[in-house]
Parts: structure tokens; C-alpha cells; sequence
């Protein structure tokens, strides 16, 4: 589910825009430092009707303090499904650090709090990305997962 897979399925997908009777895409909410935001996704696409749509101003900011978590609040469709939560952040010189991935695939798991591993460490990027698992032949044996939903929060230091 990299971020480059990630754009090939939307790109592959083609635009469209939802119609005015369908349900918009889940929100994923944000709480840090004393603030929240809830974002619609960057990327969404529905494997039923293959239409795909991109909405990069979708991504949202927050600003949180260096050595803050960032709490991650999601609704039952992705809950239900598997998701991964990516997060980049920078050392107290301003330093990229390696990134935090965590895979959840319990079916029941609505929040995950991302923590930088230092007191002075700056969360900068959280990303949450949804799964679904296909197959193009049919056989189980050949199914991989690839990303149907992304979701992107760019943090600010307060």
C-alpha cells in the first residue's frame, strides 16, 4: 500500500465526480494538542463501479507541538476493513527520521495514536490508507490488497 500504488490505482481509476445522491466518503478524525479536524479523503475509489476520484485539497493541518501524539479516529468502513496509518516525522534538529507504519486488520479497531518516539521528535505527516483485497483472476491464492482510500493530515508546530 505505498503512497506511489497508491496514486496508480487513483490515476488508473480515471476522475469522476459523486453523484448528488450518493454518500460522500468517510471522514477520518484528527485530535492533537488540543485541536481536531475531520478530513474527507485525498483518493477514493469504488471497486464496485471502478470510478475512481481525486480531491487533494482534502488534506488536512493541524498544529501540534513537538513530542505530541496525533490520535486517529476512524468511522465502521474503514474500521471494518484493513488500514494502515503511515506517519513521517523530524528529529529536534528538523531531520527526517525513518517512517512509522502500523497495519490494523482486526475489524474492530475505530483509533490508533501516532507518538513520536522523542520528547523534542515533530510529527509532520499522518497518513491512513484503506484496503481492500482483490484478485484478477478469482483465485484466493492470487489476491493482493491495494489502497482504496487515502486520507492525509499535514502537521504544523504550534
Amino acid at each position: 500500500m505505498r503512497r506511489s500504488r497508491v496514486v496508480a490505482v487513483l490515476a488508473a481509476g480515471g476522475l469522476a465526480v459523486a453523484g448528488c445522491s450518493a454518500p460522500g466518503p468517510a471522514e477520518v478524525t484528527f485530535y492533537g494538542d488540543g485541536h481536531t479536524i475531520r478530513t474527507a479523503p485525498i483518493g477514493n475509489c469504488d471497486l464496485k463501479t471502478g470510478v475512481c476520484s481525486a480531491n487533494p485539497g482534502a488534506a488536512g493541518t493541524l498544529k501540534v507541538r513537538p513530542g505530541r501524539s496525533v490520535q486517529i479516529s476512524v468511522p465502521k468502513e474503514v474500521a471494518e476493513t484493513p488500514w494502515k496509518v503511515t506517519v513521517q516525522y523530524v528529529n529536534g534538529k528538523g531531520q527526517p527520521q525513518p517512517l512509522q507504519e502500523a497495519i490494523i486488520t482486526s475489524g474492530d479497531r475505530y483509533a490508533y495514536t501516532a507518538a513520536p518516539p522523542a520528547k523534542d521528535d515533530q510529527i509532520v505527516v499522518v497518513e491512513i490508507a484503506q484496503a481492500s483485497v482483490i484478485s484478477r483472476t478469482g483465485d484466493p491464492n492470487d489476491a493482493e490488497p491495494i489502497t482504496t482510500a487515502l486520507w492525509s493530515l499535514q502537521v504544523r508546530p504550534n
